[in-house]
């Protein structure tokens, strides 16, 4: 596949969603720089409404390409990555949400041109993805929006519709607890004006009046009992922009699953502040974090679930490992076990 890219003999499609964050302003931008990095596309589509990405993932892969790039934010990524996993196909990022979680721990490039110089001289790597089961999905419950925990910094309106499958496919993250809130409730002004920070103003306003949960988890027979107001079971290395730990990576065979706090509010604030400021340098060795390929998780009482960015079912859940299965381009500097 590398080859076939390389020499411009495989077939490749661009596809940008034109109502992220940042796409309307940098799609004219992103084609000129892929013009001038010698990148040829067989098709060009910009997505003027999202809903319509599910259809269009679709027929673009009927036609097997070996490369699809996608510009847009997490929501758009994840909604490739669904279409993309266990597929020929290598997955190209250009990242253009708001806090670009999977295309950081790609260790991508943030700025536009460096993004389309690791497309040009970049490789082809096999990464982990994430598998999830709800007991039930809720009807209509659409899109959380970007939510602060899997899908913080999603672009809106990514466009898939939630209830119609038993299971899901998921790049980044799964969580519970306050961050669904906050992906219900932020505004959607406030994000397009303040970008990130829209979603720690959104949740210092809801935490007051937020309920802490007792939650259930088992892995490999083993239960552990916690009361939190957050959880998260990551694949990728971010959560909200920021690593989760120095040695997390979608290439590492691991999901990890972590609290923020404990069922005290203040210890929340505490407990995000202080992952903010040490994730680039703990480790998932550290007893904050429980590692796994499959973990079972129940909740007292049941909870909406947001699945990068959508509200997908209720708990309890089962989320499992999908090792090796999706290709993406990345730097050459990215590991690849």
């Amino acid at each position: 596949m590398d080859s076939a890219i390389r020499s411009g003999s495989g077939r490749a499609v661009l596809i940008v969603n034109a109502r992220s964050r940042r796409g309307r302003r940098l799609y004219g931008r992103a084609r000129a720089l892929l013009n001038a990095a010698g990148l040829e596309f067989a098709e060009i589509v910009p997505v003027t409404d999202p809903s319509g990405l599910r259809p269009l993932f679709r027929r673009v892969l009927a036609d097997r390409p070996d490369l699809v790039v996608v510009g847009g934010g997490d929501g758009t990524i994840a909604e490739a990555v669904r279409h993309l996993t266990h597929q020929d196909a290598a997955l190209g990022v250009l990242p253009l949400g708001t806090t670009n979680n999977f295309a950081r721990s790609l260790e991508l490039p943030m700025d536009l041109a460096g993004a389309v110089e690791v497309l040009r001289a970049g490789k082809v790597a096999d990464v982990d993805v994430g598998w999830f089961e709800g007991t039930t999905d809720e009807t209509g419950a659409g899109r959380a929006d970007a939510g602060a925990g899997a899908g913080a910094g999603a672009d809106a309106d990514a466009g898939t519709d939630a209830g119609d499958e038993a299971g899901h496919v998921f790049a980044n993250m799964v969580s519970l607890g306050l961050s669904v809130q906050v992906a219900r409730h932020v505004p959607h002004e406030l994000k397009r004006v303040l970008g990130r920070p829209a979603y720690a103003l959104t949740a210092a306003r809801l935490l007051p009046r937020h309920d802490a949960f007792h939650a259930t988890i088992e892995i490999d027979g083993v239960t552990t009992e916690v009361e939190t107001h957050q959880l998260n079971i990551a694949n990728g290395a971010h959560h909200s922009g920021q690593r989760i730990a120095r040695d997390a990576s979608p290439d590492d065979r691991l999901l990890a699953v972590y609290r923020l706090g404990d069922g005290r509010r203040l210890r929340l604030a505490s407990a995000t502040a202080r992952h903010v400021l040490t994730g680039p340098w703990r480790t998932l060795d550290e007893e904050a974090f429980l590692t796994t390929q499959h973990v079972r998780i129940a909740t007292d009482p049941p909870l909406p679930v947001d699945v990068d960015g959508e509200i997908r079912g209720r708990t309890p859940v089962e989320i499992r490992l999908l090792g090796n299965a999706l290709r993406v381009i990345v730097p050459q500097s990215f590991i690849d076990t």
